[in-house]
């Protein structure tokens, strides 16, 4: 791991100097940077790598970045992730470029950018292996490389694994417990609250989720088995069921032809981050200081960028199959004694 400074995108112009009329151009000669961003997660069956070059040139940089020819490296790569246990390659991932056709609008260009995807089922014992990456420059020779380890033994506790109900009408703060995984640091908690919608002049029912991010913990080494917990005020989640689940203006469905909505159930998503992932992230995190020019985080041999591990745990998958943890009957009551148009569920 090292910290780099470097620069993804400058605007470059030329400097102009009137007391002695002399002219300076920056721009200096060309330079190949490779630019990597991937993460490897074992809850995936297709890998994807975004792999750019750096750009430099005379004019504005914006009008270059509009340009594919000016990150793209088309088909001059050689992309692949090894899989190693016990120092040896036990199978080769070969990657192959793609072209997404979603990219939203911004600085660079779009909406079809070219990335470069691999389909892989991660194998059972890969808490024994490390992956690494190396991509080759078929023109030039150049090599760039990176590692990483995957996130395994993870636990929770709270809610209780198969847990059938919760509520969020107590007076007083609730956990969530864990024990922190190998090779994960970083434990971003969500709360998925999922009801049924009944739509003026539809037939069918429509199921949504609005996500109630409770925070995040980091756990003090990679090493696992570290108990760890988030606190939450209940109430909190009735004001985000107030904030979110109202239709806004503008929106595909407006909020007058929702007829009525159900409870339906809860999930406690926990998105795992490896250690240079959760490095990436700190440092790109606001800066409340003086002094905003930061240092970037890198772990790109001959390169910049990030090749990470993540891993999402969802406490439906712990629940018996055809079981899930319902919304118990005092928060179904709080709900329809507000102005969300829940009405009392069949059953319940």
């Amino acid at each position: 791991m090292k910290i780099r400074l470097f620069l993804l995108l400058t605007l470059f112009s030329t400097l102009i100097f009137s007391a002695c009329e002399t002219d300076f151009d920056i721009t200096a000669d060309y330079k190949d940077i490779t630019v990597v961003y991937g993460l490897l997660s074992q809850n995936d069956s297709v890998h994807y790598l975004k792999i750019n070059k750096a750009f430099l040139g005379k004019g504005n940089a914006l009008v270059f970045a509009k340009e594919p020819d000016s990150m793209s490296y088309h088909d001059d790569l050689e992309v692949i992730i090894e899989e190693i246990k016990n120092e040896t390659v036990t199978h080769t991932i070969v990657f192959d470029t793609t072209t997404i056709a979603n990219k939203n609008p911004g600085i660079f260009y779009y909406p079809e950018q070219q990335v470069f995807s691999a389909e892989y089922e991660i194998p059972s014992d890969y808490g024994s292996r490390t992956y690494r990456l190396q991509i080759t420059n078929k023109k030039t020779g150049k090599v760039v490389t990176s590692h990483t380890p995957l996130i395994y033994d993870f636990s929770f506790s709270t809610p209780r694994p198969g847990q059938p109900v919760i509520n969020f009408t107590s007076e007083y703060a609730q956990k969530i417990e864990w024990r922190s995984a190998k090779n994960g640091k970083r434990y971003d908690v969500t709360l998925r609250f999922w009801f049924d919608e009944l739509i003026r002049g539809s037939s069918d029912t429509l199921f949504r989720y609005v996500d109630w991010a409770l925070g995040t913990e980091k756990s003090v080494d990679i090493n696992g088995g570290q108990q760890m917990e988030l606190q939450y005020k209940p109430e909190g989640f009735f004001n985000m069921a107030n904030s979110k689940i109202p239709y806004k203006p503008g929106s595909e469905i407006s909020e007058d032809q929702v007829v009525a909505r159900l409870v339906n159930r809860a999930e406690v998503i926990f998105d795992i981050s490896g250690d240079d992932l959760n490095t990436y992230m700190e440092v790109n995190e606001p800066s409340s200081g003086i002094v905003q020019d930061k240092p970037e985080y890198t772990n790109i041999d001959n390169g910049i960028g990030l090749f990470s591990c993540r891993l999402s745990v969802n406490t439906r998958d712990s629940n018996r199959p055809g079981k899930v943890m319902t919304i118990g009957v005092p928060t179904e009551q709080r709900l329809m004694a507000g102005n969300l148009k829940f009405i009392k569920k069949p059953g319940n």
